[in-house]
């Protein structure tokens, strides 16, 4: 039939016309009722969304019902324009809003898509830095200049990193707004991030590694715990979370501890030759549960410090044995950067700039290195 505002043609049983939004009326003069499986529209902040069941599917559970499976558009200024796009919505077209969607449209959107495939660390660090933008959640995003996103983040996230991950996010959201001709996906390039204020982390001294290794052999266990890190270059959550089923002695590699990055979750940790019998010793000493140490944080940290203290250590991080694993590579030991990658189970080369520190006799030595032809 043809809605009697626009003259569009529209389906019979339609009660809102999917274009101009115009309510119909049956013959009697009584607004049609909705009828099942014809989708509904709910309010989402300061707009509405759009929701039709497109399908089922059966669950895991045979005793438990089907799942249904919902298509969703937001975005609509109305409730009668979000009820309006239904029918499009179950056909499988999608209509565009009559005006730029709001941020928080377009952030629902992502979350639904790209945001799945991150690690989790990578989403909480996202959610944490959408959180801090709170102030425009609900802004139309035709209408954030630059001036407005660098205010808000200056304002929402005064240290760098945090900033860092609050204009990641805009990036993205632009970019996908952009692709829809709603907005420029240039505009979070001017936002200026403020200065990054790390202080660099230390490699433990061959003095130092010695000092454990000695407080190890008189019988203290807890030395193991830096050790560990150091020659393998694990991360502290991954010594936590590691038990005699993840060690192969046989082949001196770990497995199944790996953690944040998915180069790191399978790619295996190798054991050197060095470290081999105190790992051994380690397993034997096992926790009936299988963990190597007590799996409970605050103690694992307590034994790491209290290693450190006994050995006459400086309190350097359990990071900085991974500093020192990367270090001893590339450094002390010359070895290719591509090699280290592997060891260090890094996605890139680039890593070593951040974990490996030369000193100013390793800068003379390589000036050494360099001989006139001959």
């Amino acid at each position: 039939m043809l809605c009697p505002k626009c003259t569009r043609e529209i389906p019979d049983d339609a009660v809102l016309c999917c274009y101009c939004g115009r309510r119909l009326t049956a013959a009697g003069g009584a607004p049609k009722k909705r009828g099942n499986g014809q989708g509904t529209a709910f309010r989402r902040g300061r707009t509405w969304s759009a929701q039709v069941v497109v399908g089922y599917r059966l669950p895991d559970d045979p005793a438990k019902k089907p799942i249904s499976i919902k298509r969703t558009k937001g975005g609509y200024r109305t409730k009668a324009e979000a009820l309006a796009a239904c029918p499009l919505l179950l056909s499988g077209g999608i209509e565009r809003p009559q005006q730029a969607p709001r941020l928080s449209w377009y952030w629902d959107a992502y979350t639904r898509a790209e945001y799945q495939q991150l690690s989790k660390s990578k989403q909480t660090a996202y959610r944490i830095a959408w959180g801090k933008l709170s102030r425009i959640h609900d802004a139309r995003i035709d209408t954030l200049t630059a001036s407005i996103l660098r205010d808000t983040v200056a304002e929402a996230a005064p240290t760098y990193y945090t900033a860092k991950d609050c204009k990641t996010v805009l990036t993205i959201l632009f970019n996908l707004a952009a692709a829809d001709r709603y907005a420029d996906k240039d505009t979070p390039s001017f936002i200026t991030l403020p200065q990054l204020q790390e202080k660099e982390r230390q490699p433990f001294t061959v003095e130092e590694q010695t000092a454990l290794w000695r407080l190890y052999e008189s019988g203290d266990i807890r030395a193991a715990i830096p050790l560990l890190m150091i020659y393998t270059g694990m991360m502290p959550g991954e010594a936590q979370a590691l038990k005699v089923e993840h060690i192969d002695l046989q082949s001196h590699t770990i497995t199944g501890v790996g953690m944040k990055t998915a180069v790191r979750r399978s790619a295996p940790i190798v054991l050197p030759e060095a470290i081999l019998p105190l790992v051994g010793d380690l397993i034997d000493r096992a926790q009936a549960s299988g963990y190597i140490w007590c799996h409970n944080t605050d103690v694992f940290y307590a034994d790491y410090y209290a290693a450190l203290e006994a050995a006459g250590c400086r309190r350097l991080t359990p990071y900085s044995c991974r500093h020192t694993t990367a270090t001893a590579l590339a450094i002390t030991e010359g070895i290719a950067p591509q090699t280290v990658r592997k060891y260090m189970r890094w996605s890139t080369t680039k890593m070593l700039d951040r974990y490996a520190h030369p000193q100013a006799a390793d800068v003379q030595e390589a000036a050494s290195a360099l001989k006139r032809p001959v």
